[in-house]
């Protein structure tokens, strides 16, 4: 029987982690064959994939956080070949946030997150592709705008080493009180929105900026996606997060929340809007949002979340 042969891409701020280099030797003790490969640069994660493709590598892991992810999935988005000709994805969380992790409930230990990736089958996900200035960008989980992607893009880098998605919280206390709603037409198949928000999701996960619970109903598998958009709260910003924090929950935005699921979505700003694509800003003043159906299989848990039909 041919062992499995796996390619892991790893992220360069995590090259040292001790924990992954046991779970790596590991697995290789345990037959499967295993190579490395770190990502630097811009491009690096594109180079591997490709590499791992032409070397017929049968699964891909990518270890790092929800950019890392997308990094590695976009790739194979772009790859020339039925999706049942690429290799699977799997992940192992090492970034500040994993919100694509935690929401599907990947294991946080490298280990675990690697033993998952060989026991379960892999599912075909959606993409989600964004147009912006004749540009295309490609996610795994969410593209969000408006108060949590000020918070996201201004966490600084350092603090987000020292405290993790606390970080992010931090730094959304410190913007209460200067939210400055973002004025923007949304239209869809059978839906259209327009209005000042002060957040908004588009994906096919459920949370971003370090658990903000953007989509909470939203599906990997459905060939839809979620929106939701959170609008200006004249007056009673500051009560409604200040329940966010007291709560540890969206409860109070949940209320006044518009929500769609729909195959694609076109927004449109007054002045430029800043996008944040896990983890990746895009500034445009019109965006057209699809959902790539089942684009990549990826290795879930059997009672994943994000799945509309577990494998229980």
């Amino acid at each position: 029987m041919t062992s499995p042969h796996w390619r892991l891409i790893l992220n360069g701020k995590s090259a040292g982690d001790d924990d992954l280099r046991a779970a790596v030797h590991a697995m290789r003790e345990r037959g499967v064959v295993l190579d490395v490969r770190v990502t630097w640069e811009d491009g690096d994660a594109g180079r591997h994939v490709a590499e791992a493709i032409a070397d017929r590598v049968g699964t891909l892991v990518a270890a790092g956080g929800d950019g890392t992810l997308s990094e590695v999935a976009t790739a194979l988005a772009h790859c020339d070949l039925q999706v049942d000709a690429l290799p699977t994805l799997g992940l192992v969380p090492m970034g500040t946030a994993n919100d694509f992790a935690a929401a599907a409930g990947l294991p946080d230990a490298p280990l675990s997150a690697l033993e998952l990736v060989a026991a379960q089958p892999a599912h075909a996900i959606d993409l989600l592709r964004l147009e912006a200035n004749g540009r295309t960008h490609w996610a795994a989980n969410l593209a969000s705008g408006g108060f949590g992607t000020q918070v996201t893009v201004e966490t600084p880098e350092g603090m987000k080493k020292l405290l993790g998605g606390l970080a992010y919280l931090l730094t959304g206390l410190s913007k209460l009180g200067r939210i400055e709603p973002v004025e923007a037409t949304l239209h869809g198949p059978d839906f259209a929105w327009r209005g000042g928000f002060i957040a908004l999701g588009v994906g096919n996960g459920r949370q971003a900026g370090g658990g903000q619970a953007l989509c909470p109903d939203a599906w990997v598998d459905d060939g839809r996606l979620d929106v939701t958009v959170i609008p200006e709260l004249a007056g009673e910003v500051a009560a409604t997060l200040g329940t966010v924090v007291s709560e540890g929950k969206i409860a109070a935005l949940d209320r006044v929340a518009t929500r769609a699921r729909l195959p694609w979505i076109e927004i449109d700003a007054a002045q430029p809007l800043v996008l944040n694509l896990d983890g990746e800003p895009v500034e445009a003043k019109h965006f057209r949002i699809e959902c790539a159906p089942g684009r990549v299989r990826m290795h879930l848990p059997a009672d994943c979340p994000l799945l509309s039909q577990p494998s229980r």
